[in-house]
């Protein structure tokens, strides 16, 4: 069973997946995805905070995650970006959510939408983005 807040990172994703691949503006996409089916199932307020603070902040959060890619960025996979671009938000603006449950929330929804191995990609990617952007959090050892 999927909680609220997995609904609306999965569709936050999506968002930004869409956002990549069209030259469609936010507020649209938004629209969009707010018809989309079981959408009132998810919690409205995180989509709209990690949808639209990730898509309005992506160069600056680029910026932060590209040194740590393994690979060019121009090969980096839409949905790992999505993924990684809607957990930098969290990640950075919402620090009432514990970094761990952050990261594995990404990795299940790279599970869902991704290619076989991006979680571990993913994963990776996030638990240096959460030294790096929460170096002072009580619970990194």
């Amino acid at each position: 069973m999927k909680t609220p807040r997995r609904r609306a990172r999965e569709f936050a994703v999506q968002a930004l997946y869409q956002a990549m691949l069209n030259q469609t503006a936010a507020p649209e996409i938004a629209k969009n995805i707010r018809e989309s089916a079981d959408f009132d199932k998810a919690d409205e307020a995180l989509f709209t905070a990690v949808f639209f603070g990730a898509s309005s902040n992506t160069a600056e959060y680029m910026a932060h995650i590209r040194p740590l890619l393994d690979r060019d960025e121009k090969d980096l996979n839409p949905i790992e970006r999505a993924v990684l671009l809607a957990a930098c938000h969290e990640l950075a603006a919402m620090p009432e959510t514990p970094y761990p449950v952050i990261i594995n929330e990404a990795i299940e929804v790279t599970k869902t939408f991704g290619g076989t191995d991006s979680h571990k990609f993913v994963n990776g990617i996030l638990d240096r983005l959460a030294a790096e952007l929460r170096p002072n959090d009580p619970k990194r050892g």
